[in-house]
């Protein structure tokens, strides 16, 4: 993997802008991973793909990152900001691809959800439905006391098993923060998701970078290579000049 130039990101932004998010994400790592096929991508785990992402939004826009979020209770807009390193998470058995467990005479076989499995899922449907799609793709085989099994015939205790192994294994695919409200002291938890994050800035960066591209052709007539192949402190300095 390596990191984007201004062009590549420009054209990743640009083909993507009118994708859903699993794909707007594969589309940045395919740009960012000519070594990896899509299709090896879209096999990655969730974890290993955000974990990905994570790292190449680091460096295409630093190690800070900065964000909102509304106090629940109170609604008090709060402004967050932390680092990269305060979300990465340690995947466990991150090599294996096929992952047991062994309980109340149930051995179940399973792999962790990648993006074409979240593609699969219906996004009408409700939140029980959609665990337990994902749950009846990425679960293997079921044997109860040596026989076979259908995945709808699992208890509700043994599928909630699974699915708390499955994110133990790969935590990076559900990261959580902890948020205070400084106005009222509610405390809760905030899923952080780096593919609609990251794609926010990207296109918040591409309207801005546009925009200066524009700027500078009609001042000087370069061709918009010429103006992204310039460094960002040289391009801002010319922009200063060209607007003085």
């Amino acid at each position: 993997m390596h990191a984007l130039s201004a062009s590549e990101l420009l054209s990743a932004w640009e083909q993507g802008q009118a994708q859903p998010r699993e794909q707007q994400a594969l589309r940045l790592l395919a740009a960012a991973c000519p070594e990896m096929t899509v299709e090896a991508l879209a096999r990655l785990s969730i974890g290993q793909r955000d974990a990905s992402l994570l790292t190449l939004r680091e460096w295409t826009f630093g190690p800070q990152l900065v964000g909102l979020a509304n106090c629940p209770h109170c609604s008090e807009r709060l402004e967050l900001t932390f680092n990269s390193a305060d979300i990465q998470a340690s995947p466990r058995n991150e090599q294996e691809e096929v992952h047991c467990l062994s309980v109340a005479e149930h051995v179940v076989r399973w792999r962790l959800p990648n993006s074409l499995d979240v593609m699969a899922v219906s996004d009408g449907q409700a939140v029980d439905e959609t665990r337990k799609s994902l749950l009846a793709r990425c679960v293997l085989t079921v044997q109860q006391g040596g026989e076979e099994r259908s995945t709808d015939q699992l208890p509700q205790e043994i599928a909630d098993a699974v699915v708390q192994q499955m994110a133990e294994t790969d935590p990076q695919a559900d990261v959580q923060l902890a948020l205070a409200c400084p106005a009222c002291r509610h405390t809760w938890q905030a899923t952080f998701d780096i593919v609609s994050f990251f794609w926010s800035e990207i296109n918040a960066w591409a309207y801005r970078t546009l925009r200066e591209v524009h700027t500078l052709a009609r001042a000087y007539g370069w061709t918009e290579g010429d103006i992204l192949a310039l460094s960002p402190q040289r391009r801002q300095l010319y922009l200063e000049m060209a607007t003085a």
